[in-house]
């Protein structure tokens, strides 16, 4: 079933006090942008092959979002990954399975999506897992593919990446959730650029 328009374009409000902290990155995760890598499409596919003979049929959809998704785009070099499996509550169909791959099940955020967050580190990638029908891993799709089609706004986001990036690194800051408030604003903009070419708003 299709997600509605309207939760595709509603504003969500992310408050990281709300997660559920189940463990820390055993290597600390480091903001950095680099040049794109040709091998990041390689690096999605080994570890979507890792899901798959993990999880079977308890898949959904399995995408590979973010910017190491966009050809070209400098990003943190890890790859950001969606899953969506058939029930978000049942952990047990998922969680173990996933563990056992190789994936450390970071957090959960029961009031933000049911989102469930892992994460791998060879290749270095961050796992996201939703429930079906979420309005924010359609959201990361519009995201990903606007930008692959339009070079004015990969440079506008290339641009506050790397201000984002060096602030937190003036900082001493390796706080991602705040590296990626301050990155709020120009995503915002762009998310409405695509929606409207969608035809979602006027």
């Amino acid at each position: 079933m299709p997600v509605p328009v309207e939760a595709i374009i509603k504003t969500y409000h992310f408050d990281p006090k709300d997660a559920e902290r189940i463990a820390f990155r055993r290597i600390p995760n480091k903001i950095e942008i680099v040049e794109p890598n040709p091998l990041w499409p390689q690096y999605f596919e080994v570890l979507k092959e890792r899901i798959v003979s993990a999880l079977g049929s308890t898949i959904v959809e399995i995408a590979h979002v973010g910017s190491t998704s966009v050809p070209g785009l400098p990003a943190k070099n890890l790859i950001d990954i969606d899953l969506t499996v058939k029930d978000i509550l049942d952990e047990d169909s998922y969680v173990p399975q996933l563990q056992a791959a190789g994936f450390d099940f970071l957090f959960r955020e029961p009031k933000w999506h049911q989102h469930r967050f892992f994460c791998a580190y060879e290749p270095v990638a961050n796992l996201h897992v939703y429930g079906p029908d979420c309005p924010e891993a359609v959201r990361h799709k519009i995201f990903r593919d606007w930008l692959r089609k339009t070079p004015e706004d990969r440079e506008a986001y290339v641009k506050v990446k790397r201000e984002s990036a060096e602030l937190a690194q003036s900082l001493g800051n390796d706080n991602v959730n705040e590296y990626g408030k301050r990155k709020d604003e120009v995503v915002a903009a762009i998310l409405q650029r695509a929606f409207r070419d969608l035809g979602y708003i006027e």
